[in-house]
């Protein structure tokens, strides 16, 4: 079999990204859209706030009319402004979102005024500027700004940002369609039990790490070490993403590849620098971008967490993809690297990373009790406690 030279964790990306297929968009209402990326700049359809607005309940006057007295000549509220012009001397009840009155251009706070009748004075300190108080109109956007840009998630935030801005709907590209495929005859369904059998769990790992991506994911269950229904399976399988586990290396019972290859796809890489996660898989099947993972539960969980995740957002326009990294303290020393990327489980506590003591990728427990992974290069020397180290966080 063919050997193929280890790729640079980067490089494998790039490579994966550009296998992609294109999505098409759709339009949907805001609390549907919610969680997608913009498909397209959204600029504001109005100006917020639309007029001068009050920052507080209190009395509406004229700054050059300070220190008073005032007499009170009307109210407004919010969705009920004054209807008229305040004039020297006047001020007008006004209360938190109400809209300045015409000729008023300053704001006293309630705390600080007296009222008898229609009389007001001031009793405190009173505004120290004029437009003291006051939400000038377009103090948030102005009509035609771009509020989201093309590629950002569409956060809680940035959702109630586009209603605010005149919006009901936005443009975002369509659910991702992500066949998952477990491989091996040693494997049975969660809950079975069978002697010399191992319960199935990447097929559940996976479908929860990328619940909180725009997928719909079609669950194929585990298939057999059959070359010819694997190939079977694969042709008929109806998705952007198709995503194997085990069976991907290059051992006698490793027969995804081959399945793959004789079902019509072309493979690209399958062997990455990176520690867990070497014998990983890609390619396409027709339209249809293809992952083959290692079997080894964490490390199908460290490769889908660095190239399924990013290459699903990508295709859902994320103009982001790749995940954050950040830099933190260690916790205790840690040994040099060998010649791959490691990426170490680990947990960040009071600030600090701590890698697990133990790092062989078949304990499956040491990675539910990681919040993080560090990050090392190819040949990094040894680190000591409080030295800065790359860490990406996990769920």
């Amino acid at each position: 079999m063919t050997t193929q030279p280890l790729l640079p964790v980067g490089e494998a990306l790039d490579r994966l990204l550009a296998l992609a297929p294109a999505i098409d968009t759709e339009t949907l209402a805001l609390p549907e859209a919610a969680g997608r990326w913009a498909a397209e700049a959204i600029a504001a359809r109005r100006t917020q706030p639309e007029a001068d607005l009050s920052a507080m309940d209190g009395y509406a006057i004229r700054y050059a009319d300070l220190p008073g007295p005032w007499r009170l000549v009307g109210e407004s509220a919010a969705g009920h402004p004054f209807a008229g012009r305040i004039d020297s001397g006047e001020a007008v009840r006004i209360f938190t979102g109400a809209a300045l009155p015409e000729g008023a251009d300053t704001v006293m706070v309630q705390e600080e005024t007296e009222r008898d009748g229609e009389n007001v004075t001031l009793t405190g300190e009173g505004p120290r500027h004029r437009g003291r108080n006051v939400r000038v109109k377009g103090l948030d956007f102005s009509d035609g700004e771009i509020l989201i840009a093309a590629g950002e998630r569409l956060t809680p935030a940035r959702v109630a940002l586009a209603a605010v801005g005149g919006h009901g709907t936005i443009m975002v590209r369509r659910r991702i369609r992500v066949a998952i495929a477990a491989t091996g005859d040693e494997l049975v369904p969660p809950g079975e039990a069978a002697p010399g059998k191992l319960p199935e769990s990447n097929g559940t790992m996976l479908g929860a790490l990328i619940a909180d991506l725009p997928v719909k994911i079609v669950n194929l269950g585990i298939l057999p070490d059959s070359q010819e229904l694997l190939e079977s399976a694969f042709r008929q399988v109806d998705a952007d993403i198709l995503v194997t586990t085990g069976g991907a290396s290059v051992g006698d019972h490793d027969l995804v590849r081959p399945a793959l290859q004789a079902a019509g796809a072309e493979i690209d890489f399958w062997r990455i620098a990176l520690r867990p996660g070497k014998p990983m898989m890609a390619g396409k099947l027709g339209d249809t971008a293809v992952m083959g993972l290692p079997g080894n539960p964490v490390s199908a969980f460290v490769t889908a967490t660095l190239y399924l995740r990013p290459l699903i957002a990508a295709m859902s326009g994320a103009s982001a993809p790749v995940p954050r990294t950040y830099l933190a303290p260690l916790g205790e020393d840690i040994p040099a690297n060998g010649g791959r990327k490691d990426y170490l489980r680990a947990a960040l506590i009071d600030g600090a990373a701590y890698a697990a003591s133990i790092q062989d990728s078949s304990m499956l427990r040491t990675l539910a009790r990681a919040n993080c992974l560090i990050l090392r290069e190819p040949g990094a020397p040894a680190a000591h406690k409080g030295d800065s180290v790359e860490i990406l966080p996990i769920a």
